[in-house]
């Protein structure tokens, strides 16, 4: 069972690095263990988890379904260490949190002021920012982001899944006519957000279709608003654009085509892992999006 649980824990890693060669470096394994123990893996399951070339990888439909549990089961454990480990502490002085706009506003603002009220002691900042914040040279207590995270002395936790999806509300769809496959997105008006914009969308089976915006922004709230007025397809967290949907204010398109994962993490210095607010918060944090991301995920 022992040497089971490594190999989940190793597959995990090589997912959310990017690379064999990465998370052999973060496990400090050699890039053989690290190889080793996903074909071991890959054997005992009797399915391919990763499709893999010299400088990438993609999920495989499989390997997607089982990554999303061996989270939850990695995560479940993390918990419950945490529980056990950080029972009598309390959370108290300030907590600076950052994150995008459109989440901060939706889901981290209403669950920072359950967790302070929980915590009398405790003060709390929320900044939203759509921008990267360099959370050491600012001061930030913790980040929540999105996808994939770039190499830092950072630590990051991931805390719940986060489904993509193409999106445009139906007046456009009707105007303009619903793509029926991935070429066709070329071929579309679309709204394009961050910095920079991301015009290049990659699909979690590896295609990717390079769009054209007449519309772009650094904020991921004014592209929404943007689609719900019917300029153009949008590509949106699931988290984000929910209510939406199931208004019928949004459409989904393509809802065959997955996008690559970009899950919801935290990230944290080291320097701030042993404070208990930063460690309770985390936790709450967890617990609450976890309740969640269900729903967020089942359309």
């Amino acid at each position: 069972m022992s040497d089971n649980f490594l190999d989940m824990l190793v597959f995990v890693r090589v997912v959310q690095a990017g690379s064999l060669s990465a998370a052999a470096r973060e496990l400090n394994f050699s890039l053989t263990v690290v190889s080793r123990k996903l074909s071991r893996l890959e054997e005992r399951l009797g399915v391919r988890l990763v499709n893999r070339t010299t400088r990438s990888l993609a999920l495989t439909e499989e390997g997607a379904r089982f990554y999303e549990r061996c989270v939850q089961i990695l995560a479940e454990i993390d918990d419950a260490e945490t529980e056990a480990s950080s029972g009598r502490d309390t959370a108290s002085g300030l907590l600076k949190v950052t994150s995008t706009f459109a989440f901060g506003c939706r889901w981290l603002a209403p669950i920072l002021q359950e967790f302070q009220e929980a915590h009398p002691e405790l003060l709390v900042h929320l900044d939203t920012n759509d921008g990267v914040v360099n959370i050491v040279e600012e001061g930030y207590d913790l980040a929540v982001r999105f996808g994939a995270l770039s190499d830092s002395s950072l630590i990051a936790r991931q805390i719940a899944p986060n489904r993509r999806v193409i999106c445009a509300s139906p007046t456009y769809l009707d105007r303009r006519g619903r793509p029926t496959a991935i070429d066709d997105l070329p071929g579309h008006d679309v709204i394009a957000f961050g910095e920079p914009p991301n015009t290049h969308w990659v699909f979690a089976d590896g295609r990717s279709a390079n769009v054209r915006s007449k519309l772009t922004t650094n904020n991921g709230e004014l592209a929404h608003r943007w689609a719900l007025a019917g300029a153009g397809l949008v590509l949106k967290s699931i988290w984000d654009v929910r209510d939406d949907i199931d208004s019928g204010k949004l459409e989904i398109v393509l809802p065959e085509a997955r996008l690559a994962a970009a899950p919801i993490h935290v990230v944290f210095p080291h320097s701030r892992l042993a404070a208990a607010k930063v460690r309770l918060f985390i936790e709450f944090l967890s617990q609450r999006l976890r309740k969640t991301a269900v729903a967020e995920t089942a359309l």
